[in-house]
């Protein structure tokens, strides 16, 4: 239990820093409300629990090797440039304003959350980040100690959701069409900043082959 609690927080301390994932989250709950906004960290969630029986089975290690991570950072920049592309472009597209009823798709705003989550560039970011946690245990073979501490992470990424969209379905409250529109673009160009961090990681990795 200790290992577990323990483990919840470093779930946390991971999805404190914002992320596309965090981005997009934020973007939808306040254009449509909690549960969209909760269908993207259900679609982000979902990859991220494949990934861990991914690095169960010795994904880690395929992942880790330099000629597999570059095109990967690449694609990622793509990805998350045509949907932050597409933020900025639909600002103004299925805003819902608190007591209006919903017109989106929960599994449209789902596929986002799996869009922005599979995003090579993002399968790259988790593996150096969560992926060594996770690793580190499975690596002693400690298969046990391996599936106590992923399930703590994943828990703690949980409670960083819930928490998150319980404050931005509060503040969804007192913002309107153009406070939220506005909040759209930002979010758009954020997910636009992220795509330049992985071109940039993708240079910076490019330099050991020059």
């Amino acid at each position: 239990m200790s290992l577990y609690v323990a483990y919840v927080l470093v779930g946390l301390a991971i999805a404190m820093p914002v992320g596309a994932i965090t981005v997009e989250m934020t973007k939808q709950g306040l254009k449509n409300g909690f549960m969209h906004g909760w269908a993207v960290g259900l679609g982000g969630m979902t990859i991220d629990i494949v990934l861990v029986f991914a690095l169960y089975m010795g994904l880690a290690s395929i992942l880790a090797m330099p000629l597999i991570q570059l095109p990967m950072w690449i694609i990622g920049a793509g990805f998350l440039f045509l949907l932050g592309y597409d933020s900025i472009k639909n600002a103004d597209h299925d805003i819902t304003l608190a007591g209006e009823k919903v017109t989106k798709s929960f599994f449209a705003s789902y596929f986002n959350g799996l869009l922005v989550a599979i995003s090579p560039g993002n399968l790259v970011f988790w593996v150096n980040v969560f992926g060594v946690v996770l690793a580190k245990s499975y690596g002693q073979g400690e298969s046990t100690s391996f599936l106590i501490i992923a399930a703590g992470v994943l828990s703690g990424i949980l409670l960083h959701d819930i928490g998150l969209l319980t404050i931005v379905s509060v503040t969804r409250k007192a913002m309107n069409r153009k406070m939220i529109r506005t909040f759209t673009i930002v979010a758009g160009f954020l997910l636009i900043g992220f795509a330049c961090y992985f071109i940039y990681e993708f240079i910076q990795g490019i330099k050991i082959y020059i």
